[in-house]
């Protein structure tokens, strides 16, 4: 029999490639801790404090496995000079009616920003403190570092304006955008592990096939992505990648970035991307936050963890949902799915599969 193991030596054992007692579960749920504590995640934005002990509370209430620290899109590009709109129950977005970048030369003449004194960013860094310092002896703590270089560039210019200058500007002028893009982005990266946090990681949404095409994410995102996962991993930290949508047409060169951790959204097949990546890559993943864990009924939830376990075989797996889960989700879902989780997720259950499999 093995012995229990503490919420963050299951996510080590994952990474180290072992089986551990139970896969750990690690949802996106950082709207939904705010809601558990009664707030609104305006209360919380520019309080790295705050987070934290919204984050406390419901990783404790329902006994998951980690906290991933957010709290919007915008907050790289707001230090670094970007117009930023504050909404009370939504998450903060950038204005991209006023971009800062008016044209992409301005790049050269703008640094890095510091990341401890720019915008929010030593805010993010505060939730990341106070999470190692209170839970983070038994607990994994992912402090996420916001955007990934495509994102940025596109949230400095205007998504819509970037996507026309990738078809008529320079391409030396575009990997110079994205370089200093990137440069930011490692810089909070390397912040996140000083600050204490077992793994750090980027969302790059804009980098996906809800915007472009394999082909173009091939041309313009996954070098810097790349480049920014080695140099955060030789920092000693494990890194993480998220892109939103449907990755069937790149998740192989997702996993060829190196990351330790890929978060698979729930529109991706688990099967396909298992076969697709490194085995000693992490998969995190993919219940749909929707439907069933908004809408869906104890059996659906229940279904929807058996079968992401089930595709991959438990190999290499944090069980979570495939993108933020919602503020609305209601109590007795996510119950539902932290129960599934350890339902199915058992270690018994995960050698079943693999002698089936074998």
């Amino acid at each position: 029999m093995t012995s229990e193991m503490t919420s963050l030596e299951r996510c080590q054992a994952v990474m180290e490639g072992r089986v551990p007692d139970y896969l750990p579960i690690v949802p996106q749920s950082f709207m939904y801790a705010v809601e558990t504590a009664g707030l609104k995640i305006s209360e919380v934005n520019r309080n790295g404090r705050k987070m934290a002990e919204c984050h406390i509370l419901s990783q404790e209430k329902y006994g998951y496995d980690g906290c991933i620290i957010d709290f919007d899109d915008a907050s790289i590009a707001e230090a670094i000079g970007a117009k930023v709109i504050y909404r009370e129950d939504e998450p903060a977005i950038v204005d991209e009616n006023e971009p800062l970048l008016k044209d992409l030369r301005q790049i050269y003449d703008m640094t890095v920003p510091d990341i401890l004194s720019s915008g929010r960013l030593n805010e993010w860094l505060e939730a990341t403190r106070v999470l190692k310092e209170r839970i983070g002896d038994h607990v994994f703590i992912m402090g996420r570092a916001d955007q990934g270089p495509f994102s940025i560039a596109c949230l400095l210019r205007g998504t819509t304006q970037f996507m026309m200058d990738l078809l008529t500007e320079d391409k030396k002028l575009i990997d110079d955008v994205l370089e200093y893009c990137r440069q930011v982005s490692l810089a909070f990266a390397c912040a996140q592990k000083d600050a204490g946090a077992h793994a750090t990681s980027i969302g790059d949404a804009l980098a996906g096939p809800n915007l472009i095409s394999p082909d173009m994410y091939r041309e313009f995102a996954l070098e810097p992505e790349r480049r920014l996962t080695h140099d955060v991993q030789e920092y000693g930290i494990p890194f993480s990648v998220h892109i939103c949508g449907d990755s069937t047409g790149i998740i192989g060169d997702m996993g060829s970035t190196g990351a330790r951790i890929l978060e698979v959204d729930w529109k991706m097949d688990m099967a396909k991307a298992r076969a697709a990546v490194p085995r000693e890559t992490v998969l995190m993943g993919n219940v749909n936050p929707s439907y069933p864990l908004v809408f869906g009924t104890k059996q659906e939830i229940e279904d929807a963890v058996r079968e992401v376990v089930e595709k991959t075989r438990g190999e290499g797996l944090f069980i979570s949902s495939g993108c933020a889960m919602g503020r609305n989700t209601p109590e007795e879902n996510m119950k539902c799915f932290v129960a599934a989780g350890r339902r199915y997720g058992s270690r018994e259950e995960v050698m079943r599969l693999r002698e089936k499999n074998a």
